[in-house]
């Protein structure tokens, strides 16, 4: 009797700091998805009426800060935990999705990029939602320095890889558009062609830079490179470099835009999430 109740003393201390950090979570949650949506509303008004743009656009900015100040809150208590930290694919995701609303807030400060904010805050604020409502059992880790940067680069590279992703997808449906003489309002409404094009790759050689990184130091920091999962991260990471360092030569050397650029962007992008996703999916919830 006294064993059991050693026991049930032990395992109320591990839930205890969970109790607490639960209600952090979800409360800051909410408050980024309700606030995404706002800032979602008012870049359709800005949109919609171009005089109240520049008005409108600072709130726009306001509130997605806020929305991501939340949204960083909740991601990282849900990774940071006493018994180490959780990367497991929902906990990964909503970490990922705050440094991308992020990088889109800032684009969107520089130049009259409302497309991105379209196009990056709702799954922001659907990430978040799942990242509550789906438990992952991923077992928690110990990082230090090396493994920490590792993680920190890779994450920040994905970022602005998926920015440029869906800045590709948005060039794509312009280009379609536009070659099928479909000039919708709403295209007339998006920053012309080369803006975005220069925004595409601007995204794409700071995002290779931090890849470079953020590979070399998974090969001095991470020990056991063998272990389960890791030499397919590392295959797709690599062929994903290799696509992107193709594609800025091509842009560098050849003049390579449009298509070919959206194509390569798409395509490098495609490996990046077989590798960051593909195994870590497999590994938590198949197997």
């Amino acid at each position: 009797m006294h064993q059991l109740c050693d026991t049930l003393r032990v395992e109320a201390h591990h839930l205890e700091p969970h109790r607490d950090l639960m209600p952090i979570t979800t409360l800051s949650g909410l408050v980024a998805v309700a606030l995404y949506l706002i800032s979602l509303t008012l870049q359709g008004q800005a949109i919609k009426a171009r005089s109240a743009r520049t008005k409108t656009q600072g709130k726009v900015l306001i509130t997605g800060l806020a929305a991501v100040l939340a949204h960083g809150i909740s991601a990282w208590s849900l990774i940071a935990r006493t018994d180490g930290y959780h990367f497991g694919v929902t906990e990964i995701s909503t970490l990922i999705f705050a440094v991308i609303a992020l990088f889109a807030i800032i684009s969107s400060a520089r130049r009259p990029l409302g497309n991105l904010i379209i196009g990056v805050f709702p799954f922001a604020a659907l990430v978040i939602v799942l990242s509550l409502i789906i438990d992952s059992n991923y077992p928690a880790q110990p990082i230090d320095a090396g493994i920490a940067s590792h993680i920190l680069l890779s994450i920040v590279a994905y970022s602005l890889f998926t920015l440029a992703a869906v800045q590709a997808a948005f060039l794509a449906f312009q280009n379609y558009q536009l070659r099928h003489k479909h000039a919708a309002s709403v295209i007339k409404r998006f920053p012309p062609l080369q803006d975005m094009e220069r925004l595409l790759f601007e995204l794409i050689w700071v995002a290779q830079g931090l890849l470079s990184l953020g590979i070399i130091a998974g090969f001095v920091f991470v020990e056991d490179l063998g272990a389960q999962g890791l030499p397919h991260k590392m295959f797709f990471s690599v062929l994903a470099w290799i696509v992107f360092a193709v594609l800025l030569w091509g842009r560098h050397q050849l003049g390579w835009r449009g298509n070919t650029a959206i194509r390569g962007t798409l395509a490098g992008f495609i490996c990046l999430l077989l590798g960051f996703y593909g195994s870590k999916f497999v590994l938590e919830f198949i197997l």
